[in-house]
């Protein structure tokens, strides 16, 4: 592929991505920020979170009803819009740590993150383990420290903080003149400006512009903060590692942005450096003739190559509740999408078609005419499509997966209508497909539910009661954890299933799963059968030998 000339247009439109997932802890502000860079975009005319919940304009991210009740993100949505000449992808994740695995399929497909954090409280919980995420894959980190027009803690504190606790190195972009109610705006230290905050705007705050740090001009509107402003930046630049593009690009430093997301301060220059510095579609690790399980043959997969691929990476049942429909979201890896297309779906060995793909911006959505690496596209699926799947022009390539995680927590579900087990089924399923939560089926039939937090399973039954018109409760069921198996040889798996019968179950994709009911028990059982593989994770799309 390397000796092949890549098409000058496609180099051109994939060079015009940036696509980029944001990632904070709880209420930190990511819903707002998401929809603040919508309305800087113009994608929108109107935040609709927090000012305009009545207006029958509004847009939002969080388009589940669950979520408009609670007040958090359970799904991830995908935004698309334009900007300055680039076509921006924004994949916005659940907060919540209970859905962690719903964030760890986003950030898959993803070039690089907005990270945002709360001023007042600085690094918590989740955030760790999402940068943790972003990692693995060394995806390069904005920072925006939200809400500084509330009392906050001391700004070099909170860079000590992010650099000791997140082990990234803080490159200050812009540095705040005051905070709460003296917050005066951020000077920024690249271009040598103070850009002035102005509270309460709700189309966008440009802002005053004023050149210079020693301009008088800020002696007389901010007599009491600029002495403290020229100290620090004098300290900054004497201390402080100055921003690397190089770095950057490693995952090795964060650049750090100021503001207040719900004031519209401080998104213009988030959106900036994500044109400027953040990279375009990255090259793919993939799998050849293995769909992605095998680590013997891989190769990179060039995002300006002519001949189209992807994955899935989510499943999203009943969008749009009135015509009860799936949508699998698909990262497209190379090539160009073209409406009515056919593809290579590589798991099922079998040629689709794909026709009428979606893009999104919050809950609406337009037909996309045409995609390039980078894009996310939403295809129509009737349960053909699993995460995971890769879909090609041909050649059988396997996206290095995403995976699933030993669940924590375990449920049974009982109906309290015993007529409604087939909408029960048929709901779990579902479900389970789109990674809402683990679905194990046992001998007999039973359905099993396995989740990270107990908050999947609150969503789920209230899920199954929206949009299946089934009422269940879920008990706690007598398991420790599970393990995917996998087998030396057909006599060991018939004789290991005759003797454990009672402890197996299968997941959505019909791999072989140990459920054990202690962690003694799943002790005993590996000693005895030595040669059988008990395994904590597995990859999406993986079926196991």
């Amino acid at each position: 592929m390397a000796d092949i000339p890549y098409p000058p247009e496609l180099m051109r439109d994939v060079a015009k991505r940036r696509t980029f997932g944001i990632i904070s802890h709880p209420d930190a502000g990511k819903t707002t920020l998401t929809e603040k860079l919508l309305l800087f975009g113009g994608a929108i005319q109107l935040a609709g979170t927090v000012k305009a919940r009545k207006s029958a304009r509004h847009a939002t991210s969080d388009w589940m009803e669950v979520e408009k009740q609670r007040g958090i993100s359970v799904t991830s949505s995908v935004m698309q819009f334009e900007y300055q000449g680039h076509t921006i992808n924004l994949l916005d994740t659940p907060g919540h740590q209970d859905f962690s695995e719903d964030t760890y399929r986003v950030l898959t497909a993803v070039d690089a993150a907005v990270m945002v954090i709360d001023a007042a409280k600085g690094v918590e919980a989740q955030t760790i383990k999402l940068l943790e995420v972003c990692r693995l894959r060394n995806t390069p980190i904005i920072t925006f420290v939200n809400k500084m027009d509330r009392e906050v803690r001391e700004t070099f504190d909170l860079l000590q903080e992010i650099e000791e606790v997140l082990k990234i190195d803080c490159a200050p972009i812009t540095w705040p003149i005051g905070m709460g109610k003296t917050f005066r705006g951020v000077y920024h230290l690249l271009e040598d400006r103070v850009l002035r905050f102005t509270a309460g705007e709700e189309k966008r705050s440009e802002g005053e512009l004023i050149k210079g740090i020693v301009n008088a001009q800020l002696d007389e509107l901010f007599p009491l903060e600029v002495g403290k402003l020229r100290d620090d930046v004098d300290l900054i630049q004497g201390a402080s590692t100055p921003f690397s593009l190089g770095d950057f690009l490693a995952g090795k430093q964060t650049p750090v942005f100021f503001g207040s997301g719900i004031n519209n301060f401080g998104v213009q220059e988030i959106l900036q450096a994500l044109i400027d510095w953040a990279p375009p579609p990255q090259p793919r690790v993939a799998g050849v003739n293995s769909a992605g399980v095998s680590d013997s043959d891989t190769r990179l997969v060039q995002p300006a190559e002519a001949p189209f691929s992807g994955f899935v990476f989510k499943i999203q049942a009943n969008m749009d509740p009135k015509h009860r429909d799936r949508i699998a979201f698909f990262r497209i890896c190379s090539g160009r999408y073209t409406s009515g297309m056919k593809v290579k779906h590589v798991r099922a060995g079998r040629d689709m078609k794909l026709a009428n793909a979606l893009t999104f911006m919050a809950n609406e959505r337009v037909l996309m005419e045409d995609g390039v690496a980078g894009d996310i596209i939403g295809i129509h699926n009737h349960g053909q499509l699993h995460i995971g799947d890769t879909l090609t022009e041909g050649e059988s390539l396997g996206f290095k997966g995403i995976p699933y995680f030993s669940p924590e927590l375990f449920s049974a579900a009982r109906l309290r209508d015993p007529l409604k087990s087939k909408q029960l089924q048929k709901g779990l399923q579902e479900l389970g497909e789109e990674g809402a939560i683990q679905v194990f089926e046992q001998e007999g039939g039973n359905m099993l539910l396995g989740a990270v937090g107990q908050l999947q399973f609150e969503v789920v039954a209230q899920r199954l009661k929206d949009e299946y018109k089934v009422d269940a409760i879920f008990e706690s069921a007598d398991i420790h954890t599970a393990r995917w198996l996998t087998f030396p040889d057909d006599v060991t798996r018939r004789n290991f299933e005759r003797e454990q019968a009672m402890r197996i179950g299968k997941d959505v994709d019909g791999n072989p799963v140990y459920l054990a009911s202690s962690r003694y028990n799943l002790e005993v059982t590996m000693e005895k059968w030595p040669k059988v593989g008990f395994h904590a994770t597995r990859e999406h799309g993986q079926v196991l030998a």
